[in-house]
């Protein structure tokens, strides 16, 4: 496979990285974080003016079409630099617009900037299994009503629409009866609450008591769902595992400062061999999650769903293994101060043992992995 960039994917990446090393310093997203709001307007703006919100968006709706590849040179700088506003969120939500169709409006608005989304997907029993889903959704008269509670939604509270996940058929946890809507935020009986992560991002939790959308808020064929939805959360996937590559990238950069600089016995620690033997360790790790994050969001496009999601849980389990190595070993490394808020190093291992536990944790995926028949053809 060929890591080089396109040039144009390596313009996206170097204006993303100027922007964030000029203007979005550890010390801003510091005060960004303990703000109100938890989120910045103006950084907003900022990737607006980027053009990063209309790269996933089709030619069609104002975007630049880009693929899951284009996305994960953009999330490797999200994750560098931290970024905390909600634009993995919005590009995930515009990836079930695009399998749904015929969502025109609301792709143009995300290309714009004007339209933030957030995926209420997941529910207090259900922990990674998506399709167990106790929230419903009945005719009601020519449209349908929603009652169910979402939980740890993803920038939930800095949405403008969500994307909906309740059951209209079948038991709890069939993959049946699935059915996907799209829900302006402001709807009477939405009820968000929103609140600060360990990472300093933000979640919510939104319930929905009697919300009364139009037969045009569904998404794709009623009870017919699932498939979008597997395949969305594969997308969203692929993307957190690009943006943790980033985040392992600084964190290693950062670690290598402090062992050429932090001095013991007179001398620069990172010239003990002991130290040195770790931190080629956490090298190995990164190079091979950075690896397999690539080949997922290559196989995003490959048609052949059961292959996307073999490789997809592959890249999950590798980068979900490679952060928490990465992490422990980088605060170990750091002493004391590895923990500390003072330094960027802390935030980043917060920020990848919270992507470990987004769409499926290691031990999740790793079970369908095995579950998947080519794994089962082969062992």
């Amino acid at each position: 496979m060929d890591f080089n960039l396109k040039e144009e994917q390596q313009q996206f990446a170097d204006a993303l990285r100027r922007w964030v090393d000029k203007d979005y310093g550890f010390d801003v997203r510091h005060r960004i974080v303990h703000s109100q709001s938890g989120v910045s307007d103006v950084a907003w703006n900022t990737l607006v003016e980027l053009g990063m919100t209309a790269l996933p968006v089709p030619e069609e709706q104002g975007g630049f079409d880009g693929s899951a590849v284009d996305l994960w040179v953009v999330m490797q700088e999200i994750g560098r630099g931290l970024v905390v506003e909600p634009y993995f969120a919005t590009v995930w939500g515009a990836q079930f617009l695009k399998l749904a169709g015929n969502q025109h409006h609301l792709l143009e608005e995300v290309a714009s900037g004007e339209l933030k989304l957030a995926c209420a997907l997941g529910e207090k029993h259900s922990r990674h299994e998506l399709s167990d889903i106790k929230t419903i959704a009945s005719i009601n008269g020519e449209g349908y009503r929603i009652d169910g509670t979402k939980t740890v939604v993803v920038h939930g509270g800095q949405a403008g629409a969500l994307i909906v996940s309740a059951r209209s058929a079948g038991a709890q946890r069939d993959t049946n009866g699935i059915s996907l809507f799209v829900v302006p935020a402001d709807t009477p009986g939405v009820i968000v609450r929103d609140y600060r992560t360990i990472d300093g991002q933000r979640a919510a939790t939104v319930q929905f008591s009697h919300v009364a959308v139009p037969a045009s808020a569904l998404l794709g064929k009623l009870g017919g769902g699932w498939d979008m939805l597997d395949e969305a959360a594969d997308y969203g996937a692929s993307l957190l595992c690009a943006e943790a590559v980033g985040a392992m990238d600084a964190l290693f950069a950062a670690t290598l400062d402090y062992l050429k600089t932090r001095k013991q016995f007179g001398t620069p620690i990172g010239g003990f061999q002991a130290l040195q033997h770790r931190m080629a360790d956490m090298y190995i790790h990164l190079e091979q999650a950075r690896s397999m994050a690539m080949l997922a969001a290559a196989r995003m496009s490959c048609g052949d769903a059961e292959e996307r999601r073999r490789v997809v849980s592959a890249a999950k389990v590798r980068v979900g293994q490679a952060s928490k190595f990465l992490g422990q070993q980088a605060v170990q490394l750091h002493g004391g101060m590895g923990v500390t808020d003072e330094l960027p190093a802390a935030h980043h291992f917060k920020r990848l043992a919270m992507i470990e536990l987004t769409l499926g944790d290691v031990d999740h995926h790793l079970e369908r992995f095995i579950a998947q028949r080519g794994f089962q053809q082969h062992s």
